[in-house]
């Protein structure tokens, strides 16, 4: 009988703590690039909008799935997710935009004029990146 005890209380214990010890994954802030791939025309690596201004197309990738942020840097948009940046550009036409998914490092070394000091570097030794829980 104690044994039964003792092997309920550690069960217990054991998912008390694996309920408590992180945070889940998915925590709503991955880029939504099946969205992207399903709204917007494939152009490469990249996707286009052949009508819609950067502004416009950076609030309706926005308001599909919320950005941690959002910077505008001239006429240039940039959504930040968890692990990647979403950047908005007018299309070398002249009509519509450019929508680019890098991942967080590469964009903002890619895109780092224009995002100043908003963002965190990924490469400083304060960067913590990856989202709640990881790696904190």
């Amino acid at each position: 009988m104690k044994t039964a005890r003792r092997i309920s209380a550690m069960l217990l214990a054991t998912v008390a703590l694996a309920a408590c010890s992180s945070e889940p994954d998915d925590d709503g802030n991955d880029v939504p690039s099946a969205w992207i791939r399903g709204e917007y025309s494939s152009s490469g690596l990249n996707y286009i909008d052949r009508t819609d201004p950067a502004s416009k197309v950076a609030e309706e990738i926005d308001g599909n799935t919320s950005a941690v942020d959002r910077l505008s840097d001239g006429d240039k948009e940039f959504l930040r997710y968890r692990d990647d940046i979403v950047a908005i550009s007018p299309h070398s036409s002249g009509r519509g935009s450019l929508i680019e998914i890098d991942d967080y490092r590469s964009g903002y070394h890619r895109w780092r004029t224009h995002l100043g000091s908003s963002w965190p570097d990924p490469d400083s030794a304060s960067f913590r990146g990856g989202g709640p829980g990881s790696g904190k």
